[in-house]
């Protein structure tokens, strides 16, 4: 596979990004308008049936991608006239760097739901209304991890920017193992919140689950827009980290949208699931940062010692192992409690 000629430019695939997209919505638009039209607490059950729903389509779907590359490949002669060219192995490493960056924004999210539970709690938004924040949470997403992966897909053109990425997710890894833990509500970030009050007026109470009201002839919000907003903040900064890390493990933008897009999918009832017991994964920062710390060397040094392109093969075994082991030894040994001062 040739790492200077696309598998997929966006010239020949814009209606497949429009399609996925179209797809993605019709996801949701379901999911909203027929399984959650009532507000209610979503159980672990449930949130574990969906989660295996949402990861079942992300499989479907890779294998659905490799085999149309199987088919497509060959056909392409703009690709076949790439000197070494081998289709079939290209199909092969790409569906393995798909299901590698889901792997990755996957077990990101993890560790962004400790995140989503104390917003989430500072706010004080009802469990019954907890799924319709991270729903339209979510909408929010893929408007920005769309312009995120477009600028990065723009800005890799240039070799020192895969350094730049490298180095950055390198520190980042770092600061995830070693640096000191906050809250997702610090004082320097509480100016948005006082900056929005200032210029839309906020009821006092929750309106169920209705993100506008009028009250005496004029629009407010309700708390549950403020916590909306503050998700959709702090998802900016988990894109930061994680478009540039699965950047680091492909250099497709189709597979980079598709991964991250499938991945987010199933935040929602990953929360659901998981937002009891995440203090159980408190090693789980030391995989994630490793991995980090991994791709970015990949990115910035491995992939040229290996003529470009690090054995992706590889770089999921690495992945899977080291969260995996993370995991283990989080329910190993767990997190000592903390006693009361």
């Amino acid at each position: 596979m040739s790492a200077t000629a696309p598998l997929f430019p966006f010239a020949e695939y814009w209606a497949f990004y429009v399609g996925f997209t179209a797809f993605v919505l019709v996801l949701l638009a379901v999911d909203l308008g027929v399984f959650h039209r009532e507000p209610h607490a979503v159980s672990m059950r449930e949130a574990a049936r969906w989660s295996v729903v949402w990861v079942t389509l992300a499989l479907s779907f890779n294998v659905a991608f490799y085999l149309y590359m199987r088919w497509s490949f060959p056909l392409d002669p703009r690709l076949m006239a790439i000197p070494g060219f081998e289709p079939f192995l290209a199909a092969r490493e790409t569906a393995f760097e798909f299901l590698a960056g889901y792997v990755v924004e996957y077990s990101l999210s993890v560790d962004n739901i400790f995140v989503f539970v104390v917003v989430l709690s500072y706010f004080g938004v009802p469990a019954a209304y907890q799924h319709r924040v991270l729903f339209f949470g979510i909408m929010g997403a893929l408007v920005f991890r769309g312009t995120f992966i477009t600028l990065g897909a723009i800005l890799l053109q240039f070799e020192w920017v895969a350094w730049l990425f490298g180095a950055f997710l390198v520190f980042t890894g770092a600061k995830m193992m070693f640096g000191p833990e906050s809250g997702p509500v610090e004082p320097h970030e509480r100016w948005v919140i006082r900056l929005f009050r200032r210029y839309v007026p906020v009821t006092g109470v929750f309106k169920g689950q209705r993100f506008f009201v009028r009250e005496e002839g004029r629009l407010h919000a309700t708390p549950l827009l403020i916590a909306l907003v503050f998700l959709e903040m702090t998802d900016i900064l988990f894109a930061v980290d994680s478009v540039p890390a699965i950047f680091g493990l492909t250099k497709e933008p189709l597979v980079v949208y598709t991964s991250n897009i499938f991945a987010i999918l199933g935040l929602r009832n990953l929360y659901f699931l998981l937002a009891g017991a995440v203090d159980k994964f408190h090693l789980l920062k030391y995989g994630l940062g490793v991995v980090l710390i991994f791709v970015g060397v990949k990115m910035a040094i491995l992939n040229d010692l290996w003529d470009g392109h690090f054995p992706i093969t590889v770089s999921l075994g690495i992945i899977v192992g080291v969260i995996a082991v993370s995991i283990t030894l989080s329910l190993l040994f767990p997190k000592a409690l903390e006693e009361p001062r």
